[in-house]
């Protein structure tokens, strides 16, 4: 294979996402403005059809919401903002967390936009509604020694182990989402040039670089690609054992059972590699520009969302450099595993001043250079000379 990324080189047309077997459809007996919502993300915004049918299950519950009120989506001109307000409240009651129902408000007003561009209502009941602020929580990551070891974790013989381990590889050593990976066909994948062509979000295609030790499972995986026993013409690169594409769900059941018999103390699901990917990308050295496009990111802020670096990491970077941290000039560095002095039992905390040891920021002091003390004039030497008494004494 000979396609390239290089501009004015002659590319493959572009090729339309294959569906996941696994994808939920959407829900059924949606209003007609609904259906009409929905095949407008799939046939002009590109969307997959899991992100589709997310879509469709957060607007369909919403649905439920105002029927139980006597309301429906087939009249949107009769929605008004209490009743998303309202049924945010339920959402609240019924304890789904914060990120969920951020996510179920972005359905509903991408819906209210579409609406509002067809002229079925004059504004969106969303205005002013704003999304639950919640607390910010990066996913689990593997460490180096635990990725080395989940992606080793198989039978260099057994056919579905190098499937298993070809695919662990994948995801860890070219960061690719599942979605991403399940869905590549064999024409996609250039060994040779160690490049896999991938449809990302959005119908966004992007080429991903593996390294050698990926490409070597790939290539021990295709040798035995014919034991999955694939009808004719069958193009995914990735088979089931019933010779289909495999999907997201058996890609998931793979990597937990890999995780256990790796003896890795956690589940690891699929994006956790692709996470793992690019913490240690960046923990390595690499700038946040490089792993934006290798993680196939519009924006910037997406990447420093989700990649972090590790706190420990950051406090030795801190302290090695710092002129106020522990390794700074006139501080003595903690070694590792040293316990610093803590106050007894039910002592008050003081915080002390960086340049004043002891003293609190109010009443520190700077600090002066040291004079020489000057010598105390010598006492007069007494006189014989008489004094007379003062007035009014006798």
């Amino acid at each position: 294979m000979s396609w390239t990324n290089d501009a004015g080189k002659k590319r493959r047309p572009n090729r339309a996402r294959t569906a996941d077997p696994a994808e939920p459809a959407p829900p059924a007996g949606l209003p007609g403005p609904v259906s009409d919502f929905l095949d407008y993300l799939a046939g002009q915004k590109g969307y997959s059809p899991a992100t589709v049918a997310a879509y469709a299950g957060d607007v369909a519950q919403f649905e439920e919401h105002l029927a139980r009120r006597g309301l429906t989506l087939a009249d949107p001109a009769r929605i008004a903002r209490e009743h998303v307000r309202g049924f945010l409240a339920e959402l609240h009651r019924l304890r789904m967390g914060k990120a969920s129902m951020g996510r179920k408000l972005s359905s509903l007003r991408g819906l209210f936009r579409f609406l509002q561009h067809k002229k079925l209502v004059p504004k969106s009941p969303l205005a002013g509604v704003k999304n639950p602020k919640g607390e910010k929580r990066h996913p689990g990551v593997l460490n180096a020694d635990q990725a080395k070891a989940l992606v080793e974790a198989g039978d260099d013989l057994d056919p579905r182990s190098l499937r298993d381990m070809a695919l662990a590889e994948l995801l860890y050593g070219a960061g690719l989402r599942i979605s991403e990976a399940v869905t590549l066909d064999l024409l996609d994948v250039d060994l040779s040039q160690g490049l896999a062509r991938v449809l990302g979000k959005g119908g966004k295609q992007r080429l991903a670089p593996m390294g050698e030790a990926a490409r070597e499972r790939l290539l021990a995986y295709l040798r035995v690609r014919g034991a999955f026993s694939p009808a004719p013409g069958e193009r995914a690169f990735f088979l089931g054992s019933r010779g289909a594409r495999l999907n997201r769900r058996q890609a998931a059941r793979i990597l937990a059972d890999m995780s256990a018999g790796a003896g890795l103390p956690q589940r690891v699901h699929p994006h956790m590699l692709r996470h793992s990917f690019a913490t240690h990308l960046l923990q390595a050295g690499a700038d946040l520009r490089s792993v934006q496009e290798l993680l196939g990111h519009s924006r910037l802020a997406t990447t420093q969302r989700y990649t972090h670096l590790d706190l420990t990491q950051i406090m030795r970077t801190y302290d090695a450099a710092h002129p106020l941290g522990a390794a700074g000039p006139g501080h003595a560095a903690v070694p590792d595993g040293a316990v610093p002095d803590t106050p007894a039992p039910g002592a008050k905390k003081r915080r002390t001043h960086p340049e004043a040891p002891g003293k609190t920021p109010a009443t520190a002091a700077p600090a002066r250079k040291p004079t020489a003390k000057k010598a105390s004039p010598k006492p007069a030497a007494p006189t014989t000379k008489s004094v007379p008494p003062a007035r009014g004494r006798k």
